[in-house]
């Protein structure tokens, strides 16, 4: 029978919409053995990291997500540079590097050993590619192309209500790219605003792509952040399944069993992703 887990996905938040529709899905709601969570990443920016570890809950126990202590955690890249992690704050489950430095096109690997098991991953940071520019503007919407629903996870649109926000760089041509938008406002990140795109059918083209959406949270003044994350083929894997663990079919939303694909070994939930960063800021009109 399925066992069904709740466990903290960290930086994502699925919008899911409402429907007049219901659908009776019948699940096991059994207890099962806590599994391990793992999230963490290194940038090219400056550390240090954190590889943050946690466990599974049962469906029906409450949203505390007990932290793993007593792990032992290693980074370590291809140029021969490793790092033992130490918990930062004893018991928070937060593992922190003390001298590893991202740098891009290096390959990563984590291992994580707890409770006898041994848990690995991989991932390769790939060149940043700079914003050309950030645009912010009252006026009408821009229908993205190649990410979620017309990039992202909102659907495209044309209404010149709320601030559009949108983010414009140009992709490496003869490169199979993947990316990660993030904004922020006023320095507090915007995680409805996340939008993950490939450069399928826009390879080597300059791209443009909403961030935000006719949103009227923004205010004239505030000082808007783009984020552009480079993350490799696996990343952008987990984030596109994660997205379809809810999905709609014929007005009707279905949790689908599963989890997104990770690139952890193991049986391991979670992700770790080496991924470059590049920003830039404008003003809200």
């Amino acid at each position: 029978m399925k066992k069904i887990l709740k466990f903290r996905v960290v930086l994502v938040t699925l919008v899911m919409g409402l429907s007049c529709c219901t659908k009776v899905i019948n699940v096991d709601l059994n207890d099962a053995a806590p599994n391990i969570v793992v999230d963490a990443a290194v940038t090219d920016s400056v550390g240090p990291y954190t590889v943050n570890l946690t466990q599974t809950v049962n469906f029906s126990d409450n949203n505390v997500f007990p932290a793993i202590n007593g792990a032992s955690v290693i980074l370590s890249d291809n140029a021969g540079n490793s790092n033992i992690l130490t918990e930062a704050v004893a018991g928070s489950g937060n593992y922190i590097t003390s001298n590893l430095q991202g740098v891009d096109g290096r390959t990563y690997y984590l291992s994580i050993t707890y409770n006898g098991k041994n848990y690995t991953a991989t991932s390769t940071m790939p060149y940043g590619v700079p914003l050309d520019s950030v645009v912010a503007d009252t006026g009408s919407t821009h229908h993205g192309g190649g990410g979620f629903g017309g990039g992202g996870y909102g659907g495209g649109g044309t209404t010149a209500s709320g601030v559009t926000v949108r983010a414009v760089f140009t992709d490496p041509k003869g490169i199979v790219n993947y990316y990660r938008l993030i904004e922020y406002v006023n320095r507090v990140p915007n995680y409805n605003s996340i939008t993950i795109i490939s450069d399928l059918g826009q390879d080597g083209t300059q791209i443009t792509e909403n961030v935000a959406r006719r949103d009227t949270s923004i205010h004239a003044g505030d000082t808007i952040t783009v984020v552009l994350q480079g993350i490799d083929a696996n990343v952008y894997e987990y984030y596109r399944t994660l997205k379809q663990v809810t999905k709609t079919q014929t007005g009707i939303n279905v949790t689908v069993p599963g989890n997104p694909t990770t690139n952890l070994s193991n049986n391991a939930l979670g992700f770790f992703s080496a991924y470059s960063v590049r920003t830039m800021q404008t003003i809200a009109p």
